[in-house]
């Protein structure tokens, strides 16, 4: 065979490997760009990075079920945004309901509501209105205030600020308050005024 025929039949063996090698050169490139991509950006742009939003929500409702099928949570805004650098999702304008296994009737309501995932937690800020409604346990209790924070998973509301709470037409204020959703009770601490209303006659 002539060195012409080998030549020939290399170039042809080339020509058919050829993709192969251009596909296998870009993979390695690729790999060395993602690799490479922390060191090539500046300092703290990754830090930047996380502390941007990740999605956003408008006009929505989550409900939660048991497994039984019944509701036990609702949660609703206007608008809410998704921070997952400190895992809070802050809601415009939200709106809760929550009903346990015993049937307590729980809602709220504020302008802004920061959902924190670990904690478990709803902080409520700006006209919080709350109502606990009535049942066996007891009578229907609203609490009205600047600032909430609503313990899920506990069916508790803390309060650090001052707070309004009225209950079968008697009427509490204190600068701290510590509410049970679950049974009505509730711990006041501070300066406590309280307006009752006359006794009922039988």
């Amino acid at each position: 065979m002539s060195a012409w025929m080998r030549l020939r039949r290399t170039l042809d063996r080339l020509t058919i490997y050829l993709p192969l090698i251009l596909f296998g050169l870009l993979a390695l490139g690729s790999w060395w760009l993602v690799r490479s991509m922390p060191e090539l950006l500046p300092p703290g742009t990754d830090k930047l990075l996380r502390v941007e939003p990740d999605y956003r929500l408008e006009k929505f409702t989550v409900k939660s079920f048991d497994i039984s099928g019944r509701m036990t949570r609702e949660i609703s805004g206007q608008s809410a945004t998704h921070f997952p650098a400190k895992q809070e999702l802050h809601i415009q304008n939200i709106r809760i309901f929550a009903e346990n296994e015993l049937g307590t009737r729980f809602q709220a309501q504020a302008r802004l509501g920061v959902s924190k995932e670990p904690e478990q937690q709803v902080d409520l800020t700006g006209g919080v209105f709350a109502v606990r409604a009535a049942d066996q346990k007891g009578p229907r209790v609203t609490l009205k205030g600047e600032a909430l924070t609503a313990l899920m998973d506990e069916e508790r509301l803390v309060s650090s600020v001052p707070v309004e709470i009225v209950r079968d037409g008697d009427v509490f204020t204190s600068e701290t308050m510590d509410f049970d959703t679950r049974n009505g009770h509730y711990e006041l601490q501070g300066r406590v005024k309280s307006v009752l209303s006359p006794t009922r006659k039988p």
